[in-house]
Order: structure tokens, then C-alpha cells, then sequence
């Protein structure tokens, strides 16, 4: 087929795609990007024609019959759509299909052909060389919100990123919205997981998605004061209607997990629950280097000195909370109520900069070297990379040894660097090799423990999906989520 079908199609899929850029382009002449003119019978045929033309060039495509459930609320009545799961490029279907704005990088408007199209469905821009662009499409958000069904309805995937389908992740919680329309595109055949071979495949064979229209979700007054917990109830509804479980995992554990750093996080990492606490204290800095370069000095004076509770909430300036005290659980090794500051600092570098391995080394190196000779022990390096990787146990011996040539029992950061800089996969031929457990043997010591800001998750699941690093957390007590939520404001 790939030398008689597959030129068909994509002769007509090309062909559809021409044809629609006069249309767009007569339809965007003249046209603001700051008001909205009245819909005239012209520009609502051109609408119509548009519509037929992209449905024609999806059938082309593979996509033969697509079902539709639901009735579409009006942007009057609902400015935001929210869709997901958000999985492939195929999720431009709904987007063709309503001709709902996005919000789209500033650039895309300028690609020949495909930028006329863009600029038809007058999509909000986002500039990356704009500081301020993030607080800029907030606002025009907001703007197109509340202008009563003027400007055509947003459509905004809230999980920001693609997924494999298999679940929803964290929605990003926003405070913009008094009322939101929400719907959910599935394909019933199979999951698409978007990679050239089923890219190929899709381009063959028959597919069925369907779209779903769910009902309006107009948010409650206490959603309203708490977006993050308007967020996780449209998200739980519309878990639901798909029949999918949900997941605490959001964008950034995403980021974090497939990291391309030096030393990629297994499989089992703890770091990944240490980074929702992270989030939810509000821990992460803004100014990242200027903080983690602070928090390395003064745990140097400490000298490796323990920490109690009291004293972690002090190094931190925060209050003693529930989430501080599971935070505090994860570095209590010994459960002895004391804790090493340096773990904590390391970690952090982790979480905030997961590619930048070098760079956390260094921080490392410099917490925990003595002052005479600059220089760690096996021991201390084996601390410093447990817990860059969020593991229980790792042996560092083989690595240590590689490292101290002269055998002097101590090496430095330069070394360090030296051979880094002459085995870049260096974590794959000690660390890997050296302990045949590291990817999936369970964590038991970076958990966190029972306590009240995490009473009773129900609903969890003790076993891994397919993907490997997002077990089902779909609590089952409204009020337990909604009390979480509350302690992070």
C-alpha cells in the first residue's frame, strides 16, 4: 500500500490543505487580532466550507467515520473548552472540527500555508522572546472569557503535554475561568501512541475516534478560591467518562522522569514524590541557581550537622506543617527524627535542573568536601548519588575506584570531572551494572509515611501501569483531596 494507496491519500490530504488556504486567507484579510468583528453570512460560509474541507482531508487521512456525542455548549455559555487525553497531532481534530481558538507560539503564524490557517481560527499567541508572554496570555484569557461569546471559544489541553493515553495527569490549575465547557476525543480501536510506525499505520488503516461533549462544569465557590481543586474535579469527571484512571504525575514529573541527563532516574526514583511535595510547599525557587548556591553555603557551615523538624522548617523559612513533616520523612533515614540538610539540597538541584547532572555534582561536591584537601570519601559519594537518583541502597565501589586511581581513599571534584568528561555514560557502566536492582526494585526508604495531609488515599493502587512511573492515585474522598488542597494555600 505504501506505493498505491498511501500517494493517493496523501495527494488528496495535500491537495484539502491548498484548497482551504484561499478561503482562510480571503477570510482573514482585514481582520483585527485585538476585536472581534460580527460573524457576516459570508465569513460563516467560508466557516462551513473550511469545516467540510479539513473533514475531507482527515478522511484522506484514515480517519473515516468519527462519533460525535453530546451537544457543543456556545461560547456565550461556555469561552473554554478543555480536552484530553492529549496524545498525538491527531488531537487537531476536534480543533478543525469546532474551529476553536489554542494557544499557540507567536511563531507559528509566520509558516507559509499552514500560518494562514493558523490565523484563521484567531488562536491566542504566546512569544518566547517576551518575558512577560506568560502573564500576557493569561490576561488575554481572561480578556476573551468574559466578553459575553464575542470571541470564538478556547480550546485548551490542561495536561501540557502529550500522554500515552493510558491515564490523565495533573490538570495545570488556572484562575481565569468562571465556566468551563468540557469534552473528552478517543480513539475506541486503540491507544495512539504517536511514533513513525503508528504514523505509518494510521495512514493505511481505517480508524474510529469519537468525541464526546460532557456538560458544562460551572466551578463552586470553594473551586473558585482553590483552582487547583477545580482542576482535579473536571479532571476526575472527566476520568470517568473515558473510563481511565487518574494520576498525581503532572508535566513536570514528566520532564523530570525522561530527563537526558548523566544520570537518568530509575524507574522506581523517589524523587518524583519529593517533587510534588516540592511543588505543593511552594519550595521551588524561582531564581534557581541564586537559591541552590545559598542553600549549598549554609549547609556547608553546618558541617553535616543533623536537623530536627523545627530546625528543616527554620533552614526553609516555612511553618511546621503535615507536608513538611512528610518532606522531612523522606531524608529521616534512620527514623531517628534528624536529617542531613545536603540530601535535601541535592535533591532540590535534582528536581530543578534533572538534566544538568555536572552541575548538581558540583553543588554536591562542595557541601560535602573537607576543608583541607577538597576531597569526598566512597561513603559521602554514595549519599550523594542515592539520593540524586532517589534510590534506598547503591554501591558506589566500582565507581569510586575507577575515579582514585592513586588509591588514596578520597577523590575531588575535578577528578570527578575528568572522568565524567571520559566515560559521559558513566552511570550505565558503574551504577547500572553494579546494582542489577536499580530499575526496578521497590523504594522503601524515601516514602512517604502515613500522616494527616495524606489520610487514607483509598483509591491507590500498590502496582505500576505500562508506563512505568504512574501508578492509578484516584482517592476516593472528595473531602480528603479538597483538605489537601486547602493546606497548600
Amino acid at each position: 500500500m505504501t506505493f498505491t494507496l498511501f500517494p493517493i491519500r496523501l495527494l488528496i490530504a495535500a491537495f484539502m490543505m491548498l484548497l482551504a488556504w484561499p478561503f482562510a486567507f480571503l477570510a482573514s484579510v482585514g481582520c483585527s487580532e485585538t476585536t472581534v468583528e460580527p460573524q457576516c453570512l459570508w465569513r460563516r460560509l467560508v466557516d462551513i466550507i473550511l469545516k467540510i474541507i479539513m473533514r475531507v482531508m482527515w478522511f484522506a487521512g484514515g480517519f473515516h467515520w468519527m462519533t460525535v456525542k453530546g451537544r457543543r455548549a456556545l461560547p456565550a455559555e461556555a469561552p473554554i473548552l478543555t480536552l484530553a487525553p492529549h496524545s498525538s497531532y491527531f488531537d487537531a481534530i476536534p480543533v478543525t472540527m469546532t474551529m476553536a481558538s489554542i494557544v499557540m507560539k507567536a511563531e507559528s503564524k509566520d509558516i507559509p500555508l499552514w500560518g494562514t490557517l493558523i490565523k484563521y481560527i484567531r488562536p491566542v499567541f504566546v512569544s518566547r522572546s517576551d518575558q512577560d508572554s506568560r502573564k500576557k496570555t493569561v490576561e488575554e484569557i481572561k480578556r476573551r472569557a468574559h466578553s459575553g461569546g464575542e470571541w470564538p471559544q478556547i480550546m485548551i489541553f490542561p495536561e501540557g503535554t502529550c500522554t500515552n493515553r493510558s491515564c490523565l495527569i495533573t490538570f495545570k490549575p488556572g484562575k481565569a475561568f468562571p465556566s468551563m465547557f468540557f469534552l473528552f476525543f478517543n480513539f475506541p480501536l486503540f491507544s495512539l501512541l504517536w511514533n513513525e510506525k503508528i504514523s505509518d499505520f494510521c495512514l493505511i488503516n481505517q480508524l474510529c475516534p469519537s468525541l464526546q461533549f460532557l456538560p458544562i462544569y460551572t466551578p463552586s465557590e470553594e473551586e473558585k478560591r482553590n483552582p487547583a481543586l477545580f482542576a482535579i474535579n473536571v479532571r476526575r469527571v472527566m476520568a470517568k467518562a473515558l473510563g481511565v484512571p487518574i494520576t498525581d504525575y503532572s508535566f513536570e514529573d514528566c520532564q523530570l522522569a525522561m530527563a537526558e541527563g548523566q544520570l537518568r532516574l530509575p524507574v522506581d526514583t523517589c524523587l518524583l514524590e519529593y517533587a510534588k511535595l516540592v511543588r505543593r510547599l511552594g519550595l521551588k525557587p524561582k531564581n534557581t541557581e541564586k537559591v541552590l548556591q545559598e542553600y549549598g553555603n549554609r549547609a556547608r557551615k553546618l558541617e553535616g550537622q543533623k536537623l530536627g523538624l523545627d530546625d528543616f522548617a527554620q533552614f526553609l523559612d516555612v511553618p511546621v506543617s503535615d507536608m513538611l513533616r512528610d518532606m522531612f520523612a523522606l531524608f529521616d533515614e534512620h527514623e531517628d527524627n534528624c536529617m542531613d540538610i545536603r540530601e535535601y539540597v541535592i535533591a532540590l538541584s535534582v528536581v530543578c535542573r534533572p538534566a544538568r547532572t555536572l552541575e548538581t555534582m558540583k553543588l554536591a561536591f562542595k557541601m560535602f568536601e573537607a576543608d583541607e584537601d577538597g576531597a569526598i570519601t566512597e561513603m559521602e559519594l554514595a549519599v550523594i548519588l542515592k539520593t540524586a537518583l532517589g534510590v534506598t541502597h547503591l554501591s558506589v565501589s566500582r565507581l569510586f575506584t575507577a575515579i582514585d586511581k592513586e588509591d588514596t581513599g578520597k577523590i575531588t571534584f575535578d577528578k570527578f570531572r575528568s572522568f565524567l568528561e571520559q566515560h559521559p555514560d558513566f552511570a550505565e557502566d558503574y551504577l547500572y551494572t553494579e546494582n542489577t536492582g536499580l530499575h526496578s526494585g521497590p523504594c522503601h526508604r524515601h516514602q512517604i509515611k502515613p500522616s494527616l495531609s495524606i489520610p487514607n488515599l483509598q483509591g491507590t493502587a500498590t502496582t505500576k501501569t505500562a508506563n512505568g512511573i504512574c501508578p492509578d492515585f484516584s482517592p476516593n474522598d472528595h473531602g480528603t483531596i479538597a483538605g489537601l488542597l486547602k493546606k497548600d494555600n
